[in-house]
């Protein structure tokens, strides 16, 4: 979809409901409900942090969003594709700013070039206990993107047309935090596997972005 097209039709994103957690658990791990109630104990002391939901035109004016590979590391979301992000900061000023901070230093888009749009429905990830809010947005210009080496393997470009297709959401045996292989719902885009928490907001985002179509 051409990026103008696309700009006339997410400008109606704040006049219609949030398809919420019925669209998240779409795309929940078979697991997920076991590791939040045991959880319950530690999650008022969760850590927050904000995500965004980027979306832009490519170099042909076709709509786009960015997500990104972790790097492999001693953590709970190694080698991970996930949304550019992190936690909440003692300098921000709101889990929106930390998320759009985060954006500038994973992805290097500045901050005056991402025009918020939406905050969507938070969503819980037990292994890491944290509580994630998720932003939607766009950048109107085509961005350069600069990749934080210490965290971020690599810039992972979706086509819209390739998130929006059914074809690919799929079922795929991953490894799990718990050493466990679990058959799991999945996007697969680019070649990549996205599962758990990161799945779970991009089934509300093609929810959300079905209604407008």
């Amino acid at each position: 979809m051409e990026f103008d097209e696309f700009c006339k039709l997410i400008s109606k994103i704040e006049n219609i409901p949030l398809p919420a957690e019925p669209s998240q658990l779409k795309m929940s791990p078979p697991f997920r409900d076991i590791l939040q109630k045991k959880q319950r104990h530690v999650m008022k002391h969760a850590k927050k942090a904000g995500v965004m939901a980027l979306f832009y035109p490519n170099n042909s004016k076709q709509t786009n969003l960015v997500l990104i590979l972790r790097k492999t590391y001693n953590g709970v979301h190694s080698a991970q594709v996930g949304f550019p992000g992190g936690k909440l900061e003692a300098s921000d000023a709101s889990l929106k700013e930390a998320a759009v901070r985060e954006t500038f230093e994973e992805i290097g888009v500045p901050h005056h070039c991402i025009e918020v749009l939406r905050e969507l429905t938070q969503v819980y990830i037990p292994p890491s206990n944290f509580f994630v809010q998720p932003y939607i947005g766009i950048s109107r210009n085509t961005p350069k993107f600069l990749k934080q080496d210490e965290e971020v393997e690599a810039i992972i470009e979706i086509d819209l047309r390739d998130f929006i297709n059914e074809e690919n959401v799929v079922t795929k045996t991953v490894s799990t935090s718990y050493s466990l292989e679990v058959a799991v719902p999945a996007f697969n885009l680019n070649g990549h596997i996205v599962w758990g928490a990161t799945a779970m907001m991009l089934s509300e985002i093609k929810d959300l972005l079905k209604q407008l179509m």
